[in-house]
């Protein structure tokens, strides 16, 4: 299975009263679909999945998949805390008819979870699993990373056939790469580092900056495989501030109202996460401007 490309770990849209709004959700699918992306990835965090109960995340798997573009290729998020509740999410969304699953860390008993526990995690995760399985490594919200040789370790599994490293770290990316069969394959989920690491062999991206830019993600990844390096590293340059901004300090709520800012459909998180205030509003409406003059909106 290729994977290369770049996928938006799509956000999930609340109406008036924090009910999961699908036909927003519709709403956005169908603009991607007319995008390069790749496919798309449900119930990650970006999409706020641990704050969705269970039938939410049921009908939410069910609206993507029903709207989807026929090309575009379909990832689940299924982690859970405990390995039988990973295993049943998993074979879920394989019902439901989604191409692979992205099986987080689970993080609660932190000091416990040592090398090999997460080496029986996720191989009995894979043996069950009718679809195949990525790994998924967020310290950022799990305070857990996956070290390269828990990754190496794993890759010789015939249904683990990735990973998804949200570290940030290039030499970990590259270790991961260096240790792992040709066939394995790493999606970096830091816009910042996307163009380095594909330099070192990444095959794509799962971007949360890909829902609301996601053209320009993709071109990066296309102008790399293109061999246009130098028109890739400019176009880089400008995701790292837009990252840093939206992403990275003003979170889950700044993807969302810069998706508003465009033609998608953010609105705002659900408590306990709080919407932007007006300094930061007017902030992200101005680095979008000067990314997407004729897009963005006051």
């Amino acid at each position: 299975m290729n994977l290369s490309g770049v996928y938006p770990a799509l956000t999930t849209p609340f109406d008036r009263e924090g009910a999961v709004s699908l036909g927003d959700l519709k709403h956005n699918i169908r603009l991607y679909n007319n995008t390069d992306l790749a496919g798309y990835v449900v119930l990650g965090s970006t999409g706020e999945s641990v704050l969705l109960s269970h039938a939410e995340k049921e009908s939410i798997l069910v609206l993507v998949r029903d709207t989807a573009g026929k090309d575009k290729r379909l990832i689940a998020g299924t982690g859970a805390e405990s390995t039988a509740e990973t295993i049943e999410k998993t074979k879920r969304a394989a019902e439901i008819g989604y191409d692979l699953a992205l099986v987080k860390t689970p993080y609660y008993y932190k000091p416990s979870y040592k090398p090999q526990v997460f080496a029986r995690h996720y191989r009995s995760v894979a043996d069950a699993s009718p679809i195949p399985v990525l790994l998924y490594s967020v310290p950022v919200f799990t305070g857990i990373a996956l070290e390269s040789a828990d990754v190496i370790a794993l890759a010789d599994h015939p249904n683990i056939v990735g990973i998804k490293d949200s570290s940030g770290d290039v030499r970990r990316v590259a270790e991961t790469i260096e240790g792992t069969p040709a066939e394995f394959q790493t999606l970096v989920g830091a816009a910042s580092t996307v163009l380095s690491c594909l330099v070192l062999g990444a095959s794509g991206a799962i971007l949360a900056l890909a829902c609301a830019l996601p053209e320009k993600c993709v071109a990066v990844h296309q102008l790399f495989r293109q061999g246009q390096v130098e028109k890739a590293r400019e176009l880089q340059l400008k995701l790292v501030r837009a990252s840093k901004v939206m992403v990275s300090e003003m979170g889950i709520a700044g993807v969302k109202y810069a998706m508003d800012l465009r033609e998608y459909r953010g609105g705002v998180p659900r408590l306990p996460l709080l919407p932007l205030q007006e300094e930061q509003k007017k902030q992200l409406s101005g680095l979008l401007a000067s990314l997407e003059p004729a897009t963005a909106r006051a």
